[in-house]
């Protein structure tokens, strides 16, 4: 019998599962890799950005219980995020935020 001739093993054969976005899996202060935690990432993403005049509450009630709202609260104060719910708040809410921060 012959032998199958193997090659060799790439050097970067492994895959940090934080690439993978794998929930609860992420290193400290490492960019975006807290959106992989986010709660809103598994549910209906409408929810986060009503219409015009459209009920918050629903997206609020679930930020509650986010693990990862203050990271997100964050990102969006950080990045002018002008729509949508993040870190539990309104863009007016997060207007105002940043009016009593100054």
């Amino acid at each position: 019998m012959s032998e199958i001739p193997h090659a060799p093993v790439p050097s970067n054969w492994f895959v940090d599962p934080v690439y993978l976005g794998v929930p609860g899996v992420r290193p400290e202060n490492d960019g975006l890799t807290w959106q992989g935690d986010a709660l809103c990432a598994q549910t209906d993403p409408e929810a986060f950005f009503p219409e015009k005049g459209g009920s918050t509450r629903e997206a609020k009630r679930i930020c509650e219980s986010c693990e990862v709202r203050s990271e997100c609260l964050d990102y969006a104060l950080e990045n002018d995020e002008r729509f949508g719910i993040w870190g539990g708040l309104s863009e007016r809410e997060r207007r105002k935020l940043r009016r009593d921060a100054v």
